[in-house]
């Protein structure tokens, strides 16, 4: 059973993600996010950024695809309220794909408290016959 965690925005959950993907000795957390109520994500966040000044690593506004430095007013939280803090994060994706909530730096043991079965998929990487 996976995690949900909610992800918000100034105080105001703008969607959710599992962060089902990770790369564990960087302590690095990401996953598909699904949009609570945003119509076109890429807007939403351009004008955020913009209005913010985020600066932007890449901007297709023809394609709608879009990528951020890191958003200090974005909160990731799980089901039980706590912050997962790194160092930054990041919000990746395109209006007719899809968009990913990574967060860099999270430091351990935080790290291995939240995501064992990340750290778990990692160690069997190495634990094959």
């Amino acid at each position: 059973m996976s995690k949900l965690y909610n992800i918000t925005l100034n105080g105001t959950l703008i969607g959710t993600s599992e962060l089902e993907k990770a790369d564990a000795p960087m302590g690095v957390a990401f996953g598909l996010i699904e949009f609570n109520g945003i119509e076109s994500p890429y807007e939403f966040f351009k004008e955020y950024c913009l209005n913010n000044q985020i600066e932007l690593t890449s901007d297709y506004p023809e394609d709608k695809m879009i990528s951020t430095m890191s958003i200090p007013e974005l909160k990731i939280t799980s089901d039980n309220g706590i912050e997962i803090k790194g160092v930054g994060n990041q919000i990746t994706g395109m209006d007719n794909k899809e968009y990913e909530i990574s967060i860099f730096g999270i430091p351990y043991p935080f790290f291995e408290e939240e995501f064992p079965h990340h750290i778990k998929e990692y160690e069997n990487m190495f634990n094959k016959e």
